[in-house]
């Protein structure tokens, strides 16, 4: 599905001496190089903070604590999605409030929110599914009237922006009041091992959530409030800050290889490309392609999958369950015709490869085998 060898290759020159240094120098917690991607990431988001931190889950579910939650809050988010969005605010006690998505673009349906909003609702958690952001400029309107706050789960679009009616364009986690990211190794912007990030432009936020971080120390020994220990080592930093640079043409290349996918498609009935709702179609920031997802209609995407792992295409179904179907988070309260459009997104979507290195002859190969099965 990704080809971490291949993109390692290209920046093995700076990033093999960038983890020497860290090894030289032993400063392997909160040392130099996480404090330069911190100040690196800052700009390139045009945020006022980030807070690295251990991984992506962590940094949700430090979000949550810094905006103080407290248990029995209720919190709106999509039911179509990893349920490390809704693990975060079970562990914490809140009440996860699951509601369902557009059928375009995957994303939190803005309707399904109003609904779903009472008078105990606290947050609201719009995941910026695949690379392409929710729609932010509603949710946000909706939260300032519900005096509501905005946590979002920027694990899948880093790099991507949301276009505002006027035109204004922001990135991606700096829009609501507190926003997360995974660093995970296959992320648009991955490292070599687990890591992640808040961001917010809110100052008193920011230190309250430096303190979480490091056992809610802001003096060594002195803890001033409830914390967790999760920091991002400096040889992720390091790892992340030779990326980071290249991230633009990352996703360019990403957007690339969409259109690719996209041109091998047309004309195809039983095969729906991703839709690009949000911004210039053909700007490499209005949707990173963290996944290609197809949805499947009048075939059997099951077996699909299988015959693309008999002839060595990798593939993947997120997500194969829904959210409100897990053991886990089983609630009376949810009904199934409430998630129409989740309930028919798990018997449809499949994702394809999609890396910054796929080559014209692996996508031939790709989509060429997909037509001809689903053509049978």
């Amino acid at each position: 599905m990704v080809d971490l060898k291949g993109q390692y290759n290209d920046i093995k020159d700076i990033v093999n001496p960038s983890i020497q240094e860290v090894i030289d120098n032993t400063a392997f917690i909160n040392g130099p190089k996480v404090h330069e991607f911190q100040k690196n990431l800052e700009e390139y988001l045009g945020v006022k903070h980030v807070i690295p931190c251990a991984n992506g889950t962590d940094a949700l579910q430090i979000a949550m604590m810094g905006l103080g939650l407290k248990p029995g809050d209720e919190v709106i988010t999509a039911d179509f999605t990893f349920a490390a969005t809704v693990e975060v605010i079970a562990l914490l006690q809140l009440t996860p409030v699951l509601v369902d998505v557009n059928q375009d673009d995957f994303n939190i349906n803005i309707e399904a929110i109003k609904k779903a909003i009472t008078p105990k609702t606290r947050a609201i958690v719009p995941v910026h599914l695949f690379g392409q952001c929710a729609n932010m400029e509603a949710i946000m309107e909706i939260a300032e009237a519900h005096d509501l706050f905005v946590i979002e789960d920027n694990a899948q679009a880093i790099g991507a922006s949301y276009t505002y009616e006027n035109g204004t364009k922001i990135k991606a986690g700096a829009i609501g009041h507190v926003a997360s990211t995974s660093f995970f190794p296959s992320k648009n912007l991955g490292c070599y091992g687990d890591g992640g990030a808040i961001f917010t432009n809110n100052d008193d936020l920011a230190h309250t959530i430096r303190g979480i971080v490091n056992h809610g120390m802001y003096e060594r020994y002195h803890h001033d409030v409830v914390g967790v220990n999760s920091r991002l080592d400096s040889i992720q930093a390091a790892v992340l800050n030779a990326k980071l640079p290249r991230l633009d043409d990352y996703n360019r290349a990403r957007q690339i290889a969409a259109k690719k996918y996209d041109k091998a498609f047309e004309g195809q009935d039983k095969v729906i490309t991703p839709k690009v709702l949000n911004g210039d179609a053909d700007a490499s920031d209005c949707h990173v392609f963290h996944q290609y997802t197809l949805r499947i209609k009048d075939a059997d995407r099951d077996a699909l999958a299988k015959h693309l792992n008999e002839k060595g295409i990798p593939c993947g179904v997120y997500y194969p369950i829904p959210l409100h179907r897990q053991k886990a988070y089983l609630d009376k309260r949810y009904h199934e015709e409430d998630f129409v459009v989740t309930n028919q997104l798990i018997k449809e979507v499949i994702s394809l490869p999609m890396h910054t290195v796929l080559d014209d002859e692996q996508i031939e190969y790709i989509t060429s085998t997909i037509i001809k099965f689903i053509n049978g």
